[in-house]
């Protein structure tokens, strides 16, 4: 695998590997970091794994072990990692997920399968999820079937009694941070793109997520250019993954649905870091989002 088709890959499987990983550590936005992060150690990786195998046999297999592992290193270094569950008593339970199963794990909220043990949360995840046999969860997660049965059957088990009484609540939002965030949203909407470019800090940075990044005022001011060329876009202050955001909307397509979101964070009046994710829609599936 050459690095072109290395990068369509990438580009072909970072929703899938977002899905995982969002919900292995409990964040849309940290399980973004994690597949950036996977992703460069793959591509790290690509000239030693083709010199020592000569061809990756299942580079789909390979990409979400590494993803499953940063997602690991991750949540070591929040201290949340759990020891996995050891319930040789379970290997006979069924090995099929139900329908209801899948659709409790596609609908519960990403920071609730941080309650499930590491080995239950990645083998509901890989199950019910992406859809993988027993055998290939095994696999990928190098343990044995019959602890991938007892993990799943554990797993299951208490994912839906999590989703049954699961509450997230909004967090509260400092007075002058709520005053900075609805300014920043009247500015954009009335497209005074000026006003913003003032406020940026001359460190600025820009990640526009899966497109490129910038550094310092004068490259990141461009940024608004492409904005102020679509006068569609209007942008609310809300909720999202536990933290304030930017809501953007286009009223043209669907003035209920959010399309993306932007995170803004500040330094005293000034912008320190902007983070789109307008070229990153995949990770909308299974955010909470809420209006301030």
């Amino acid at each position: 695998m050459d690095r072109d088709e290395f990068t369509r890959l990438a580009a072909e499987l970072r929703p899938r590997l977002h899905r995982y990983c969002a919900r292995m550590v409990g964040s849309a936005f940290e399980g973004e970091d994690v597949v950036q992060e996977a992703l460069a150690h793959a591509m790290e990786a690509l000239p030693r794994m083709e010199n020592m195998a000569g061809k990756i046999e299942n580079p789909e297999g390979w990409l979400l072990r590494i993803a499953h592992n940063a997602a690991l290193d991750l949540l070591r270094r929040r201290k949340r990692s759990r020891l996995a569950d050891d319930d040789k008593a379970l290997v006979d339970m069924a090995d099929q997920a139900s329908e209801a199963d899948a659709r409790v794990a596609a609908s519960t909220h990403l920071r609730a399968f941080l309650l499930l043990p590491t080995l239950q949360r990645s083998s509901v995840l890989l199950a019910d999820v992406l859809g993988y046999s027993l055998a290939e969860i095994a696999s990928l997660l190098d343990t044995s079937i019959a602890a991938v049965k007892a993990a799943l059957h554990r797993g299951r088990e208490k994912l839906r009694d999590i989703a049954a009484s699961f509450e997230d609540a909004i967090p509260q939002l400092a007075e002058a941070d709520r005053v900075r965030l609805k300014a920043y949203a009247d500015r954009f909407n009335a497209r005074d793109f000026d006003a913003l470019r003032d406020l940026l800090s001359e460190e600025v940075r820009l990640d526009l997520v899966n497109r490129s990044r910038l550094e310092g005022r004068k490259d990141v001011s461009r940024y608004f250019t492409r904005y102020s060329e679509n006068p569609n876009w209007r942008v609310t202050p809300g909720f999202a993954d536990g933290r304030p955001v930017l809501l953007v909307r286009d009223p043209t397509i669907d003035a209920g649905r959010v399309a993306y979101v932007v995170v803004i964070d500040w330094a005293g009046e000034e912008i320190s870091a902007i983070r789109d994710f307008r070229y990153a829609p995949y990770v909308m599936d299974g955010l909470t989002v809420e209006r301030l």
